[in-house]
């Protein structure tokens, strides 16, 4: 599974940090940067996502029993940048857990 995601993860960051072809994905795909608790390094993910807000964004995880990314989030949460616009935003993301679902809320700092 994983070889297929890394060719599609490339292509999604880079059509979000071109100025000319981000509208194809743009407002519905946004790659995530964070450092892993346990890795120490950096991650690079393209991720759905929707605005909860101004300054909040929601990232739900699908099929979260399958995936681990998002554990980096749990407890009090982890720092995380967002590239929204063609910009970077840094923020801060909680996991929260209802009936089966996961998502990731991003609190942006203004």
């Amino acid at each position: 599974m994983q070889t297929v995601a890394r060719p599609f993860n490339a292509v999604v960051d880079a059509l979000l940090r071109s100025p000319r072809l981000r509208g194809l994905v743009q407002g519905r795909m946004t790659v995530l940067t964070y450092t892993g608790r346990r890795s120490g390094r950096e991650v690079r993910l393209p991720v759905g996502y929707e605005r909860g807000g101004p300054e909040r964004v929601l990232v739900r995880v699908g099929l979260p029993y399958r995936k681990t990314w998002w554990r980096n989030f749990t407890g009090d949460g982890h720092p995380v940048t967002v590239l929204l616009d063609g910009r970077e935003r840094v923020g801060h993301g909680v996991v929260v857990r209802d009936a089966g679902r996961v998502t990731v809320d991003v609190t942006l700092e203004p």
